[in-house]
């Protein structure tokens, strides 16, 4: 369920501090009911996720398309090239970082996929990609579910690169509504289900 964008910024998030130039673009009510301290879990879910894929890819016919396209824009006009991303073109955040949070563990390795790692806390955990068209950040809190229980809340935050990254943005939008975030979620929330029975048999 996508959510509005107060579900993100009126929580005390610690991902406040290094994104003040960054716009909020997607919150979204992840399925994947918990307990106050499951955050690691999910994440360690995702993060298997991104290194076994190496690139972000969809569901279903309509979002493997819609990836596919994506990736392969990319590869014609040289948005994912060598040096065009975080630690070249884009300073990475963890620059950013006040000293605690530095000192904090960093989270896990997320493989060839685009995205690394900028810090993990007990309820939230951000890693970060970069490209010629966009800075941006996927941000995984850990949240009351208003019922005694606990779930993940995705937000997706971005920093796009002058013209052309807020023309990319603008239309790409259509499409992760109607087809990447709804198809994304739904693989998530399978797999947790799935993992939480597996966790239960034993």
């Amino acid at each position: 369920m996508r959510l509005p964008r107060t579900a993100h910024t009126d929580r005390p998030w610690r991902i406040h501090e290094i994104t003040r130039d960054f716009t909020v673009e997607d919150v979204w009510a992840m399925p994947t009911p918990g307990g106050p301290g499951d955050l690691h879990l999910l994440v360690e879910q995702m993060a298997e996720g991104l290194a076994r894929e190496g690139e972000v890819k969809g569901e279903g016919r309509v979002g493997r398309l819609l990836f596919a396209i994506r990736w392969k824009l990319g590869a014609l006009l040289g948005w994912d090239e060598p040096g065009s991303g975080v630690g070249g073109r884009i300073p990475s955040l963890r620059d950013r970082l006040p000293a605690d949070l530095r000192d904090s563990p960093r989270g896990p390795d997320l493989g060839s996929s685009p995205f690394t790692s900028v810090f993990l806390l007990d309820d939230e955990w951000a890693a970060e990609m970069g490209n010629k068209t966009v800075h941006g950040v996927l941000h995984i809190g850990w949240v009351p579910d208003g019922s005694g229980g606990h779930r993940g809340q995705m937000t997706v935050l971005v920093k796009p690169n002058g013209l052309l990254g807020a023309v990319y943005m603008a239309g790409i939008k259509p499409f992760r509504y109607l087809g990447v975030y709804p198809a994304l979620l739904r693989t998530i929330g399978r797999e947790w289900q799935a993992r939480a029975a597996g966790r239960g048999a034993r």
